[in-house]
């Protein structure tokens, strides 16, 4: 994908989830079987990254599952933030903060101080990024912030698998972009909540979820599918020692 293709959709985006930032949060959530399940896995006493984390919903949710840990969620959206930051307030056994931080950028990790993690969290998000290959940097990225032995985990959304969804679709034509400019598995998608509006995913399915794995030096243990075959999430770990 040329630069200025990658730019632009990253650019749609960026607009996207602050416009519709309450929307879209309200839109999801913290009950989700297949959020449930993979945030099992994580133990009382765990340092947590959650990469795109939105409105926080992750922390929300191991503090229903009764989890006592330290959490950090980063986002692009300041206007996310600011609602991770609200709906955090009477959470207590999970000590949250929260940063704005734009992943696509390379150097977000120095926002991080040169902090590891128990676990991170990439839940949603790797479907937003244009190019396999900005997608491999981030899994790298995010790989590195693992503790020996840590683990990643990731979802991403299987919007072909829903007729309703299917029905979201809008020509590339829409923005200005010819489908030759877009990879194989890129879509664009409207958003009709609280206004009109369109965003940039990929279909992201387990073999380029095991591919981004393996090439950024982590071990993909478990993958399942939930929330009515929307949601694929997988389980991957860092080496030891």
């Amino acid at each position: 994908m040329e630069p200025e293709t990658r730019q632009r959709l990253l650019a749609l985006n960026r607009s996207f989830y602050e416009r519709f930032a309450r929307p879209f949060a309200d839109s999801r959530s913290i009950a989700q079987a297949g959020l449930t399940r993979a945030l099992a896995v994580i133990p009382d006493g765990a340092c947590v990254l959650d990469v795109g984390c939105g409105d926080g919903r992750a922390a929300r949710a191991l503090e229903r599952q009764g989890r006592r840990l330290s959490y950090l969620g980063l986002d692009a959206s300041p206007s996310l933030i600011s609602l991770a930051r609200e709906r955090a307030s009477a959470l207590s056994g999970v000590a949250a903060r929260f940063l704005v931080a734009d992943v696509t950028q390379a150097d977000w990790p120095l926002a991080l101080e040169g902090h590891t993690f128990d676990y991170v969290l990439a839940l949603a998000l790797l479907h937003h990024i244009p190019g396999y290959d900005l997608r491999l940097r981030l899994m790298q990225q995010m790989a590195r912030l693992l503790r020996p032995s840590g683990v990643l985990i990731a979802s991403t959304w299987q919007f072909l698998n829903d007729e309703r969804l299917r029905r979201k679709m809008v020509p590339w034509q829409a923005i200005g972009i010819d489908e030759s400019q877009v990879e194989p598995g890129d879509y664009l998608l409207d958003w009709r909540r609280g206004g009109y509006g369109l965003r940039y995913c990929h279909l992201l399915g387990e073999v380029e979820l095991r591919s981004l794995c393996e090439e950024a030096g982590l071990s993909l243990k478990e993958t399942f599918l939930a929330d009515g075959n929307l949601s694929l999430y997988a389980i991957a770990t860092r080496p030891p020692g």
